[in-house]
């Protein structure tokens, strides 16, 4: 084990112990980007609706812990805390007043797993050509012309 100077220990104590990556953990809720399953931006957290796919994360991955921005209202957070409830996943709501980030949440381990890609999105709707639709077929006579 390494000993520490006086000066080491009297930066400690002013400046509090040092930290690896702190914009990086200050941006991802206190962990690292190396750590995450998946993130969602605050936008995503406060839809309606859950995402489906962070669900089933939190079932496959019954170790990982759930990270919620608090500087986001309550009642967006709550669908995501009742899930990691029901799948009984560890959460914590980060509350950090000297930083802001577009992080909404993030599924994450203590150890890293290197995922490749943690955003999630929805699958874009496709929309679908109206079938035998009076409108529709004046249109396609004059795309023929």
């Amino acid at each position: 084990m390494v000993k520490k100077s006086v000066d080491d220990v009297l930066q400690e104590g002013i400046y509090g112990k040092k930290e690896l990556h702190p914009e990086e953990r200050r941006k991802f809720l206190g962990t690292l980007r190396e750590r995450i399953i998946a993130a969602l931006r605050q936008s995503q957290v406060r839809e309606k609706e859950t995402y489906p796919e962070l669900i089933e994360l939190m079932k496959q991955h019954p170790q990982a812990k759930l990270y919620l921005n608090g500087a986001l209202n309550i009642t967006f957070l709550k669908k995501y805390i009742t899930a990691a409830d029901k799948h009984k996943l560890d959460y914590t709501v980060v509350i950090n007043k000297n930083h802001d980030t577009d992080i909404g949440l993030v599924l994450a381990y203590d150890y890293a797993v290197d995922q490749e890609e943690i955003f999630l999105s929805r699958p874009k709707k496709q929309q679908k050509p109206a079938k035998n639709s009076k409108l529709a077929s004046l249109f396609n006579w004059f795309r023929r012309k």
